[in-house]
């Protein structure tokens, strides 16, 4: 990478702690301050924190997209766009009403304190943001050649430090810059690709033939089981997190729906990405490459940065976001009890 790629990724972090660090005006030093952000969050915040935390496995999108085309979307798109619209009106509205910090105390307000812990447990491991943690860790060691190890530790400890003091308020704050880049990186590589490369044409020169059907070479058993793998998302911890933090049901059941366009308009970008991928590079022996070797050979300095940006936002977001979950659900619903 170029200088300028480096000075790139390096302001994006000092952004990030910026406004990790930076306390909002007026906020009280409550519980409820500390954990939903005094359960004011608006429209806007709620979508780009819901999308950003919800929206971790880029590198795992870009090896399936390269591996099978836009089956990607009918794999990590559609099953989940069907529960989450499922629980934006059935749930949000309720989950908002309870006006309850976490899942547990519901758990323990309807069946008991035994139950509420045996459920905090399980939130815990849900909202356990290992699988990303890792995938920091990949992207170091693809990017600057680092060991598994530092990279993990490293992206672990920028994700999440500025919550110990701000909160959730510091989550969204910097999830908010977090869903701009996202978008803006994968929008800069799509303009690049079809501009050198052209559009569909030059794809369907190049691909694979099931690479641009629905099932991209799979049984159709091998994407209906994501359609139950889906239905976590009934009892994700981020989703009531963020329906607890909105500022009524409204915002709670709106934001949902509004998030599930913008994860379509998300996945379009990542997956047309993938095909990119696939039709411009030789066959990868590791498909996890795929967006990070995109960017080397079609980028030139500066916008190479800006993508790379973009993959590290999209998943620290996710680490932020399920690391705060998870450390809530350990301090306040098991340790403390």
């Amino acid at each position: 990478m170029a200088l300028i790629d480096y000075a790139i990724i390096f302001l994006y972090l000092l952004a990030l702690l910026y406004l990790g660090f930076r306390r909002a005006q007026g906020a009280d030093k409550s519980l409820e301050e500390f954990v939903l952000s005094g359960r004011r969050l608006s429209l806007p915040a709620f979508v780009a924190t819901l999308v950003t935390t919800w929206y971790g496995g880029i590198l795992g999108v870009g090896e399936f997209s390269y591996s099978y085309g836009i089956s990607n979307w009918l794999v990590f798109g559609v099953p989940y766009y069907l529960f989450a619209i499922i629980f934006a009106f059935f749930l949000a509205g309720r989950a908002r009403r309870q006006k309850l910090l976490t899942i547990p105390e519901q758990l323990e307000r309807t069946y008991g304190k035994a139950t509420g812990m045996v459920g905090a447990v399980f939130v815990f491991i849900l909202s356990t943001p290992a699988p990303y943690v890792l995938m920091l860790g990949v992207l170091c060691e693809i990017l600057f050649a680092w060991p598994l190890w530092l990279g993990i530790c490293a992206g672990t400890l920028l994700s999440i430090i500025y919550s110990f003091r701000g909160g959730f308020a510091a989550v969204v704050r910097t999830e908010k810059l977090q869903f701009i880049l996202m978008y803006a990186g994968f929008a800069l590589i799509l303009y690049f690709a079809v501009a050198k490369f052209g559009g569909l044409v030059f794809l369907k020169q190049n691909l694979p033939a099931t690479h641009l059907v629905w099932h991209g070479g799979n049984s159709p058993l091998f994407i209906f089981v994501w359609y139950f793998i889906a239905m976590s998302t009934l009892v994700d911890p981020t989703f009531y997190q963020r329906c607890f933090a909105a500022k009524d049901e409204r915002t709670a059941r709106n934001g949902i729906l509004l998030s599930v366009l913008c994860w379509a308009a998300f996945d379009f970008m990542t997956t047309t990405t993938g095909l990119y991928a696939r039709a411009i590079l030789p066959p990868l022996a590791n498909a996890v490459e795929s967006y990070p070797r995109l960017a080397l050979e079609l980028l030139p300095a500066g916008a190479r940065g800006i993508f790379y940006v973009a993959m590290f936002a999209t998943i620290m977001s996710t680490v932020d976001g399920f690391a705060f979950t998870s450390a809530v659900t350990l301090g306040k619903d098991i340790l403390a009890k």
